[in-house]
C-alpha cells in the first residue's frame, strides 16, 4: 500500500475520523473512570475494535462479569456483522490474507463507506479498501488513547457520553440516504426494526429485526440490483 492509495482513501474517511476521535475519546474516558488505564484502552481498541462492544465491555469489566456472559452479550451486540460480511463477499474476494483483517475491521461506519466506495482511477481497488479500513481503526485507537489520558489527567463525568456512537452512525446514515439511488433498503430496515420492537420489546428485538431484513432484501434483490441501472440510463439534463 503506497502513499497514493492512502491519499485517495483519506478524504473518504474524514467523517469517520471526526466521529471516531469523539467516540474513541468517550470510550477512553469511560474505561478510565472504571479504573482501567491507557494500556487497556489500546489493547481493546486493537484486538476488539467494536465500538458498541467496547462500550458494553466497560460495564462488564466494572461488574466482574463471567466469561460466558461476556461472550454471549458480545455475540448479540455484534450479530449484525454476520449480515455485513455476507454482503461484502464479492468486494473482498481475491484480497488474500488481507481479507482476514477486512473481516475483523468491518465496523458499522467502515461498512457504510465500503458499501458504496469506488477506488479512483489508477488506484488498486483492494489496496483502497484496505487503506480505508486501516485508517478507520487508527482513528479509533487514537481517540481511545486521548480519552484515557484525558480521563487520567483531568477527570470527567462520563454520564451520557456513550450516545456519541449513536450520533456518529446517524450522521453517516443521513449521508448514505442522500447518496443512495434507492431508499427501499433503509425503509425496510426501519420497518423491520419497528415491527420487532413492537412484537418482542427492546431487549430481544435485534435478532428478529435482522432476520426480517435479510429475508426481505433476499426476496427483493432483483429489484434492488436493477434500480442503479435505471438511474444510470437517465439522460443528462
Amino acid at each position: 500500500m503506497n502513499r497514493k492509495t492512502l491519499a485517495a482513501a483519506f478524504p473518504l474517511t474524514i467523517p469517520v475520523l471526526m466521529g471516531y476521535l469523539a467516540i474513541g475519546i468517550a470510550f477512553g474516558l469511560m474505561l478510565q473512570s472504571a479504573g482501567w488505564g491507557v494500556g487497556w484502552a489500546v489493547l481493546m481498541s486493537l484486538t476488539i475494535y467494536a465500538g458498541s462492544g467496547q462500550y458494553l465491555g466497560v460495564s462488564l469489566l466494572a461488574a466482574g462479569a463471567a466469561l460466558p456472559q461476556v461472550a454471549f452479550l458480545t455475540l448479540m451486540v455484534n450479530f449484525r456483522h454476520l449480515v455485513y460480511g455476507l454482503s461484502m463477499l464479492e468486494k473482498f474476494r481475491g484480497m488474500g490474507l488481507r481479507k482476514l483483517y477486512m473481516i475483523f475491521s468491518l465496523t458499522d461506519e467502515t461498512y457504510a463507506l465500503l458499501s458504496s466506495a469506488r477506488a479512483p482511477a489508477g488506484v488498486d481497488e483492494h489496496d483502497f479498501f484496505f487503506a480505508v479500513a486501516l485508517l478507520d481503526q487508527s482513528y479509533w485507537v487514537l481517540g481511545s488513547v486521548i480519552g484515557s489520558l484525558l480521563g487520567s489527567a483531568l477527570g470527567f463525568d462520563t454520564t451520557g457520553v456513550d450516545f456519541a456512537m449513536t450520533a456518529l452512525f446517524l450522521v453517516i446514515a443521513v449521508g448514505q440516504w442522500k447518496a443512495a439511488g434507492s431508499h427501499l433498503p433503509a425503509l425496510l430496515g426501519g420497518a423491520a426494526t419497528l415491527i420487532s420492537l413492537l412484537l418482542v420489546g427492546a431487549e430481544d428485538m435485534l435478532l428478529p429485526a435482522l432476520g426480517i431484513i435479510v429475508a426481505a432484501l433476499t426476496l427483493l434483490r432483483p429489484r434492488l440490483e436493477r434500480a442503479p441501472a435505471r438511474e444510470e440510463e437517465k439522460p443528462c439534463p
